[in-house]
């Protein structure tokens, strides 16, 4: 146990934050820490810091905080740099434990120091500018680098990622995952928290829970843990009206008197189980399907221009109905105005756009969200569906967090983030066969944008929208359009695959060199497709991506149960091959059998399959005989999974 807490409690300035609770950090553990804000995430990290003391507390057992040994503690946000006036190269070098200018460790620190400042964005020329010259953000990624040179015994990290582009942050992310210290982190970024933590802390209403694995697993967990405490609570709840209408029926019975202030007895006594707080997140069990599902190209677009003076770029592509594709780029690539010529807000400066027939449209930006009325959310949506009764109208508004005296809000007191969730949820009310949506999630919390993100795994409509949460685009998109300087790219696999291919790639080329280089089987049909028919953004035709993508990932679990199958099959051979020409073994145990003439090998291999109690193998040959079924077992075992494999494959290829 590195460092560890036992029943301590922090009131910063008389406030109760955090009671009784535990924590603890095992050797190297990537620890995050999430809770509601104002939870007390913050005060934790201060507390690990030195900063703050654990409430003196007479009952407790031993000094609460224990560690190992004496421990570095370093924090992001303590590194304020009092001389602007000093260079980021000696400010970073001041921290090198090496003074002589010539030794192997001091080469070694500044190979370090500049990997690291080139990898958050920096030129290596920024190193001879002032600190003051830098703004505050900048300030804050140097304040990292520092802290990441000292390589502190713990190091705390508070929202890291918020001065910090796309790259930097999966330059981080990597950084974090190979640091070989223990890392305590809180950030709102749950993609960068699924990438980088190995445990999770819940704060909640002044406890920490702890949960094994990353952010993903730990919502997972949480469920589970949340479903069996409500069955718990119900049952419990179902005894003490079963015991309370027993003291009622019998409390009036002379004979049976007794028999009731026994029964009340026990009801006093039962321990009561706490009844789980209601999970702010909702999730939808159905389907949420567009009232009208359109035909099958939801959305064709051929040398579509799009720009305001100017043509920004050239889209040319096909959307197919139910797809969910996001689209990501940098600032300024066209994204938003790509949604706005589609949505009908802008006109395309060339080419053509259609809409498939039956397609209804919803569109979301930023603006949507600027709603003002006096009225109450209740009263707003129900004047949106008149049709619905007022239970049907509190049922809607419950899946997406505004039950009870959130519906009696008005609607020009919500905040930004609870007005787009307000607008979001009319939409999909509306049930449209395309959803136009930029940056969906801005300004909103955690278990807000896992509302949504349920809501938009349930809807089977067309999506197609703009996102910089990285989890929301892996939550929710199928397919990604990637904007670049010289065109569109469509990838048409998830977001985790995309990064994927990212990674393994080893040439230098853009992501879709990558997919072509890692993925040749699928772009293969893009030759069965006629010229004029392929899309300039270098589409694979999405029937034969989709089949062949299916087909390729069932092969890679049978390539390997059928190599491992073979590998097994040979080695029940050759063992079976030992045990029947082993003469050795037949000479020690069976020599009057083994010398006679003309005795077949398949008496002796009966001879030699016989039981100990019956005149049988000795010890040696009775190894070989359990070796044998063993191996046996264990083919059997890999001939399932091939033959699951293969079935798996079939049914991919028969759909």
């Amino acid at each position: 146990m590195l460092y560890q807490i036992a029943d301590g409690s922090v009131s910063p300035g008389g406030t109760a934050v955090l009671s009784h609770f535990d924590f603890m950090i095992k050797g190297t553990e990537k620890i995050a820490v999430v809770g509601r804000n104002g939870a007390g995430k913050s005060t934790l990290l201060r507390l690990i810091a030195g900063e703050l003391s654990l409430d003196r507390d007479d009952k407790r057992n031993g000094p609460g905080i224990t560690t190992a040994r004496r421990l570095t503690v370093g924090m992001l946000g303590q590194q304020a740099f009092g001389d602007g006036d000093r260079t980021v190269e000696e400010e970073l070098l001041s921290g090198c434990p090496c003074r002589d200018l010539f030794d192997r460790e001091r080469f070694a620190y500044e190979m370090e120091y500049d990997r690291m400042f080139t990898g958050l964005g920096f030129s290596r020329a920024d190193k001879k500018k002032k600190l003051r010259e830098f703004s505050g953000g900048e300030q804050t990624k140097i304040g990292l680098i520092r802290l990441l040179l000292d390589r502190p015994d713990i190091l705390l990290l508070d929202e890291p990622t918020n001065h910090l582009d796309l790259a930097s942050v999966q330059w981080l992310e990597e950084e974090l995952r190979t640091y070989e210290r223990a890392v305590v982190m809180v950030s709102h970024d749950r993609f960068f928290l699924d990438r980088v933590a190995e445990v999770v802390y819940e704060i909640d209403r002044g406890r920490l829970t702890r949960y094994a694995g990353n952010y993903t697993a730990y919502r997972a967990e949480k469920a589970k843990r949340l479903e069996l405490q409500q069955k718990a609570y119900e049952r419990q709840q179902e005894e003490i009206r079963r015991l309370e209408d027993v003291i009622q029926r019998f409390k009036h019975k002379p004979t049976k008197a007794s028999f009731a202030r026994a029964k009340r007895r026990q009801l006093e006594r039962m321990p009561l189980a706490e009844k789980p707080e209601e999970e702010a997140a909702r999730f939808f069990p159905g389907e949420i399907s567009p009232l009208h599902p359109g035909s099958k190209w939801t959305l064709e677009a051929e040398h579509l221009k799009i720009g305001y003076d100017r043509p920004l770029l050239e889209v040319s592509l096909r959307v197919r109905r139910g797809q969910k594709i996001g689209i990501l780029g940098s600032n300024g690539a066209g994204k938003s105005t790509f949604l706005k010529t589609v949505a009908g807000f802008l006109e395309p400066l060339d080419g053509t756009y259609t809409l498939g027939n039956h397609v209804t449209l919803g569109y979301f930006d930023q603006h949507s969200a600027k709603i003002q009325s006096g009225k109450s959310v209740l009263e707003h949506f129900h004047e949106l569906y008149p049709s619905l009764t007022e239970k049907e109208v509190r049922s809607v508004l419950g899946a997406y967090r505004f039950g009870g005296r959130n519906a009696a809000k008005t609607v020009s007191s919500l905040s930004g983030g609870e007005k787009a969730r307000l607008v979001l949820a009319e939409l999909l009310q509306s049930r449209p066969s395309l959803l136009i949506l930029d940056e969906p999630t801005n300004h909103m919390d955690i278990l807000a944008k896992e509302t949504l993100e349920a809501a938009f795994q349930a809807y089977t409509g067309t999506i197609l929208f703009v996102s910089h949460d990285r989890y929301f685009i892996r939550q929710v998109a199928d397919a990604i359009l990637i904007f670049e300087e010289d065109g569109v790219m469509y990838y048409p696999f998830g977001y985790e695959h995309y990064l994927e291919r990212i990674r393994r790639g080893a040439d230098g080329g853009g992501a879709a060199a990558r997919v072509k280089a890692e993925d040749a089987a699928l772009l293969a049909g893009m030759r069965a497709v006629p010229k004029a028919e392929r899309h300039r953004l270098r589409e694979i035709p999405e029937e034969e991506a989709y089949l062949e993508w299916k087909l390729r990932l069932a092969s890679e679990r049978m390539e390997p149960a059928g190599s491992r199958l073979e590998r097994l099959e040979e080695a029940c051979r050759e063992l079976e091959t030992a045990i029947a020409q082993s003469p050795e073994t037949w000479a020690a145990v069976f020599p009057e059998l083994w010398e006679q003439d003309g005795t077949s090998g398949s008496d002796k291999t009966a001879a030699l399959e016989k039981k100990p109690e019956q005149g049988g193998a000795p010890a040696r040959l009775e190894a070989l005989m359990q070796e044998r079924e063993a191996l046996s077992r264990e083919r059997d075992a890999a001939w399932e999974q091939w033959h699951e494999a293969c079935l798996a494959w079939l049914e991919a290829w028969e759909e």
